[in-house]
């Protein structure tokens, strides 16, 4: 993925945007030996040495690379939605220096064997980090419970089964004891699969008057009541990946005002869309869970503000022209955002809901904590991933420039503020 004997890197004259002070500096970053070494004022080009590198920043921000735990790489068996190459390529141009890259594949990753498979492919073709997350059940069925110790020592770093939800309480609640005795994190998205049925769009007058099915926001809701009843029984670490309706942040700021270990996220595309944006029947805002009404929206958004919501995710999920050139009601849910997370995160910051270090605390610092990583940090001895971009920038987002193999996304021709002009993984740069 990276070479270990990069030269070393200088970062100056910059805005620096530390997640966990939530303050930000002018100053520079030094790195060297996939390291950061030093930061703030006294990092200038005089003080780092005639070997080093120096990047001029000019005022542009300097964060800590970007986690997204939400990602579908392709490999196993979906290479021609993407590939682990072309997804870390969209990474390295969003920012994102970590992927944990979601189990949904064939065959899913619920053997040791694949977990290592996923991780020698990314070593070899990744220029980001690649962290492999495993089934909680044998073939995402919701019957078996995988070999949650074994997975775990093959280097699996989290535990779901993507998009499919556990109907079984007791197969749930089996691996959440399993997950505890390992101290294993397990992310369950949760979705009531027969209030859901055959849904495709937020239950409301606007499904109602496009003549197509509703998701209530109960689907949801209940799900994750039911999930964190069964973690006030066995107190295992649990994340809800994708947070989506007022009534599922209740329930979730009851769960931590209990002390339960647990945490959510969100999408990017729910702080930033709303069902409205769906218009004349667009495939490309057809997602799971479905974007809501404007109001849970701004909901997302004040939690987001106040920490009740810990995490955003790109949830990237490519599909091929085929899926999506098809009627709304039958085309595959999903949209590709690895690359457009951290600018449509700002639209946030323009608007003056949420300021700029709540976000990319939330896309930095956040998920390395949950995950137990040493990244996501601006500090002397923390790994050099880091990333340097502009906030205001602007630019139109145009899907054939993407990355990804699939161009499904709802940000297409969507003008946005805030360009990444340089990601660095383990000190070396990954895209400038």
């Amino acid at each position: 993925m990276t070479d270990a004997f990069a030269p070393p890197l200088a970062l100056i004259n910059a805005r620096l945007i530390d997640p966990a002070s939530a303050v930000e500096t002018r100053g520079g970053v030094f790195m060297e030996g996939g390291l950061i070494r030093d930061i703030g004022a006294r990092v200038t080009k005089a003080g780092v040495g005639s070997r080093t590198r120096v990047v001029d920043c000019e005022g542009d921000c300097v964060s800590p690379g970007l986690i997204d735990m939400r990602v579908f790489v392709g490999e196993p068996g979906a290479e021609h939605r993407e590939t682990i190459a072309s997804a870390s390529a969209a990474a390295a141009a969003g920012g994102v220096t970590t992927i944990l890259a979601m189990p949904d594949t064939s065959p899913p990753i619920d053997d040791p064997a694949v977990v290592d498979f996923l991780l020698r492919r990314a070593r070899d073709t990744s220029r980001v980090r690649v962290l492999p997350s495993a089934a909680i059940t044998k073939g995402l069925r919701g019957h078996e419970i995988a070999e949650i110790g074994l997975l775990q020592e093959a280097g699996a770093v989290a535990f779901t089964d993507g998009f499919k939800s556990i109907h079984n309480s007791q197969v749930l609640r089996r691996a959440l004891t399993y997950a505890r005795d390992f101290d294993a994190l397990i992310i369950h998205f949760a979705e009531d699969p027969d209030l859901a049925g055959s849904g495709v769009m937020n239950a409301g007058e606007l499904a109602s008057r496009l003549g197509l099915g509703g998701i209530p926001p109960e689907a949801e809701s209940i799900a994750l009541d039911r999930d964190l009843r069964l973690v006030n029984m066995v107190r295992a670490r649990y994340h809800a990946p994708l947070v989506s309706t007022r009534q599922s942040l209740e329930i979730m700021a009851r769960a931590k005002a209990a002390g339960l270990p647990v945490t959510c996220g969100v999408s990017i595309n729910h702080l930033t869309l709303n069902e409205n944006d769906i218009g004349e029947y667009r495939t490309f805002f057809k997602l799971t869970p479905p974007l809501r009404h404007e109001d849970e929206r701004l909901a997302l958004v004040e939690a987001l503000a106040s920490g009740l919501v810990d995490v955003i995710v790109s949830d990237h999920n490519p599909q091929d022209v085929d899926a999506k050139r098809l009627p709304f009601g039958e085309a595959e849910a999903g949209a590709v955002g690895l690359e457009t997370m951290l600018a449509a995160g700002l639209r946030l910051v323009h608007a003056e809901q949420i300021s700029l270090p709540r976000l990319i605390r939330a896309m930095t610092l956040r998920p390395a904590e949950i995950l137990r990583l040493p990244q996501g940090r601006l500090a002397i001895g923390a790994p050099a991933d880091v990333v340097r971009f502009d906030p205001d920038e602007p630019h139109v987002i145009d899907p054939a420039k993407l990355h990804s193999r699939s161009k499904n996304t709802p940000f297409d021709d969507a003008r946005l503020q805030g360009r990444v002009k340089l990601t660095v993984v383990a000190g070396e740069v990954v895209y400038e």
